[in-house]
């Protein structure tokens, strides 16, 4: 399978009037709030005190203003986009990326596009839980053990049921145990088909039989399948660091790392986490000598939810909770891995996939280490990659723009055609105080956003589109990159219990193969398989902050190394 990448056009080819140097070009007049007289956005030399910087910022490629409130503005097709929070997130005062992405989204015209949201594991609770009582023990099993994972796939299930037409393309996002819930949504669609609307008795059979791996449940499936449901495509499935710690017993549901009728799969993942129940759960990817040989190749684990297994001591039929069935782990898996090659789909497509290593820990990569009106963080850098691989996909995906400038985005950049990004900036020892109060240039036109824009004789949309051609999408990484990281074992103390304690824990060797001991985790680093074979793909703000000269403020003076070790030299990705 290819790993290379190559940013592709949205709309129409790149041409050598995308990379040139823009001259030539009419560009905006811009209001002075001062004088009244007319600057030139290509010459902010003229304000006093302001300093070029280096590299000089590009010219933008489209006129701001006539970029369209919404992009793309329309779409052979109607996306249903559906996004699962992480443990314990909702909305709140510290959002994670889940809810930063569905606040970009085009919302106001289902014949377009749906927009489809669930809070995270541990603020859920199933429908069929009436008491407060047991609302409330609900809620909190299912933020330790994601006793409710079921309700969780079902729920997203049903939006699909009762929501999809032919032709509609089907997007799924997802952070930490939520990236779980989404990557066990397109692998229930996969193994038992999409059920027509109004179906909602059978949902809960189809996914019993989804997370049955035995012979009679596959076969079952596939006949389930063929009586009741249609085949469906998943276009895109975007996640923020899927972990390892879903449940009690450690039990991998079917086509939750390998799902043929994916698309295209995007996964960040936190090169700083060291939790022992917070282990990196990867896309399974065959390298060159597997593929050569046609062997099925090892899958990268992910442990389901312990539902079936405690149900069974309600009398519930499921799986035996015997401490013996843990020593079964690699046969069961193989069987597992079986089942799934044979009875994956013939005519399947390869799926699109990429995975990037970003700076910082679980939550400064999928968001919620820090307040909403916290202006930079580490999680931006990752959200603002992902939006931009749903437009180098072509995913339909619509988003508004001005909420994209918010997030540090230029729509110009993204639509009609997704531009190659300028070098990253250049990282010295002076880097950290030089963001310590914005240009001039920046202030004026903040100034300018809070009067009326009918009073300056400019629109709200011409000023923000030119605040965002100031504060380029190069600087917003920069200081995005510098922001400070949230290591839970430092902030919270008592994780330490479960670094210290004997767990049940797993390791995934360089073959891809998952490999199972009791012992403690002393907060390990995580592992990054097959580098050496298939290379490893890491954020160019990873090196940005390896390179960047701490101050003297700062109580930890050396300068940033990855807490998972970088075996061979990165792919830098933009």
């Amino acid at each position: 399978m290819s790993n290379n990448h190559t940013q592709e056009p949205t709309a129409f080819s790149l041409t050598d009037t995308i990379v040139g140097n823009g001259e030539g070009r009419g560009r905006p007049p811009l209001v002075s709030i001062f004088s009244g007289q007319t600057l030139t956005s290509s010459s902010p030399e003229s304000i006093t005190g302001y300093e070029p910087r280096q590299p000089e910022r590009r010219d933008a490629t489209l006129d701001p203003r006539l970029t369209p409130a919404t992009i793309p503005p329309e779409h052979a097709n109607r996306t249903l986009v559906l996004c699962f929070d992480g443990t314990g997130d909702q909305f709140d005062a510290d959002n994670s990326n889940i809810v930063q992405l569905v606040s970009l989204l085009k919302k106001n015209d289902r014949s377009k596009q749906m927009v489809y949201y669930q809070a995270g594991i541990g603020t859920y609770t199933s429908p069929q839980v009436a008491s407060p009582f047991t609302a409330k023990l609900s809620k909190t099993l299912d933020e330790m053990f994601a006793w409710n994972l079921d309700a969780h796939v079902m729920g997203g299930y049903e939006f699909l049921m009762q929501n999809y037409v032919a032709g509609d393309k089907i997007c799924i996002f997802g952070f930490s145990r939520g990236a779980y819930t989404a990557r066990s949504l397109a692998g229930m669609i996969h193994k038992v088909g999409l059920l027509p609307a109004d179906n909602f008795q059978q949902v809960p059979f189809a996914y019993k039989m989804y997370t049955r791996s035995d012979n009679t449940g596959w076969e079952q499936s596939n006949a389930f399948k063929q009586a009741f449901s249609v085949d469906v495509d998943i276009e895109f499935v975007g996640v923020w660091d899927t972990v390892d710690s879903v449940g009690l017993i450690p039990k991998r549901l079917p086509f939750t790392t390998s799902n043929t009728i994916v698309h295209t799969f995007r996964h960040a993942v936190a090169l700083d986490e060291r939790r022992a129940k917070f282990k990196a759960n990867l896309w399974n990817r065959p390298n060159a000598q597997e593929e050569k040989l046609g062997l099925p190749p090892q899958q990268t684990d992910i442990v389901a939810s312990p539902m079936p297994l405690l149900k069974e001591k309600m009398g519930i039929k499921g799986v035996s909770l015997s401490s013996s069935s843990m020593g079964r782990e690699s046969e069961e898996e193989r069987i597992l891995r079986e089942f799934e090659e044979r009875y994956a789909e013939k005519e399947a497509h390869e799926t699109d996939i990429e995975e990037v290593w970003f700076s910082g820990c679980h939550c400064d990569v999928g968001g919620g280490a820090v307040s909403n009106k916290t202006r930079h963080s580490l999680a931006r850098i990752s959200l603002r990659w992902m939006v931009r691989q749903c437009f180098k996909t072509n995913t339909g995906i619509m988003f508004d723009s001005e909420a994209l400038r918010k997030i540090g985005l230029d729509p110009s950049s993204l639509y009609p055609f997704v531009t190659p990004r300028p070098p990253p900036l250049p990282v010295g020892p002076e880097t950290y105080h030089k963001f310590k109060k914005p240009p001039i240039l920046e202030r004026i036109l903040a100034r300018m956003k809070k009067n009326s824009a009918s009073d300056l004789g400019v629109s709200a949309f011409t000023h923000i589109a030119e605040k965002v051609e100031v504060i380029s999408e190069e600087h917003e990484d920069l200081r995005d990159a510098l922001s400070p990281m949230y290591d839970q074992l430092k902030l919270k103390r008592a994780w330490w219990l479960l670094e210290v304690l004997p767990l049940n824990l797993r390791y995934q060797r360089g073959d891809n193969e998952w490999v199972s001991y009791v012992g403690s985790n002393f907060a390990r680093p995580r592992f990054i398989p097959k580098q050496h074979s298939n290379g490893v793909k890491v954020h160019r703000t990873v090196k940005q902050r390896m390179e960047a000269h701490p101050p003297h403020y700062l109580t930890k003076k050396t300068r940033y190394t990855p807490q998972a070790r970088l075996a061979v030299e990165p792919i830098w990705i933009d």
